[in-house]
């Protein structure tokens, strides 16, 4: 007797595939929401941070204006669309969070972010010239703001920021994830970042959630400023809320693939983190880290053998 032909196997049935699928965490967290709000719609997250993209950067991504009232008239239209994308997307992570009053604290929300874009303006400028004074491959202005994935990154983190410190729940960190997704630079919206920052090529970068940096700090690609460990109390369970990562003076450098870990780790004014260094204890001002140069071994290569034959 001959198996079945896996082409012509029976459909699962639909009411007992779901059954299944509703049973299958049963030991887990539960993650199906039945009779709640729905979660922000990450659709409308992104059309959101980019309609601010282009309130912070007027011109950049559109057909620029030929008159300055052309110009305030798009900017008026561009925050009106801001404006509601904000509140949709507010009031959506305060209804799925639970809080009371979603709408009026949406509200509000939109209002504070919306009184923010000015002064995000002012800080995405320094961080912009930061990248031009930093990178010496920087050609224009323009190339910064269109490609630059470190930007990118800060630009979102920044948005995300003035949200998460008004205590917005969710929004932040999905603003700062989606960035994640799109850049490889990974910023918690919890960090506090200064003035004039630069993530020069970015990928790997991860910025975590108590870290404290500076103005005018610079790192580079594969840069860590994580925890050294998560403590735990009598139970087993994280002890949330504590300082975990490091604090970063003014005008640090780290170079690519270095790691700084711990809360209590700071690195003092003018330092330079060499690449590939790991720290995990405080650095004073005006100091170089690096780790002894490793013996480098050449030798040369033996000749390859024939295709189709071997050495003799």
């Amino acid at each position: 007797m001959h198996a079945p032909d896996d082409d012509h196997a029976a459909a699962p049935d639909p009411r007992d595939l779901a059954r299944r699928l509703i049973a299958a965490p049963a030991e887990g967290a539960r993650i199906e929401r039945v009779a709640q709000p729905a979660i922000p719609d990450a659709a409308a997250i992104a059309d959101l941070v980019e309609a601010l993209r282009r309130l912070v950067f007027p011109g950049f991504f559109e057909a620029p204006p030929e008159r300055e009232t052309e110009l305030l008239a798009r900017l008026e239209g561009g925050i009106e669309r801001a404006e509601r994308l904000a509140m949709s997307v507010l009031a959506a992570s305060y209804r799925c969070s639970g809080a009371p009053d979603c709408e009026a604290r949406a509200r509000e929300a939109t209002r504070v972010l919306m009184l923010a874009l000015p002064g995000l303006r002012a800080a995405l400028a320094l961080d912009v010239q930061a990248a031009y004074d930093g990178d010496p491959a920087a050609r224009s202005v323009e190339e910064i703001v269109a490609s630059y994935p470190g930007v990118d990154a800060v630009f979102a983190y920044r948005v995300a920021r003035v949200l998460d410190e008004h205590g917005v729940p969710l929004a932040p960190r999905m603003i700062c994830e989606q960035a994640h997704a799109r850049t490889g630079v990974d910023i918690h919206p919890g960090a506090r970042i200064g003035r004039s920052f630069f993530i020069d090529h970015g990928a790997g970068v991860v910025v975590g959630e108590t870290t404290i940096i500076g103005n005018g700090v610079k790192l580079y690609q594969g840069v860590t400023l994580g925890a050294r460990s998560f403590p735990v109390d009598e139970r087993g369970e994280l002890i949330r809320g504590q300082k975990r990562h490091p604090t970063l003076g003014d005008r640090v450098t780290v170079y690519a693939g270095a790691v700084v870990l711990g809360g209590d780790t700071v690195i003092g004014d003018d330092s330079v983190i060499s690449g590939g260094v790991c720290v995990t204890e405080s650095v004073p001002p005006g100091r170089l880290v690096r780790q002894k140069q490793p013996e480098l071994i050449v030798r040369e290569m033996r000749a390859p053998a024939p295709l189709g034959g071997s050495r003799t």
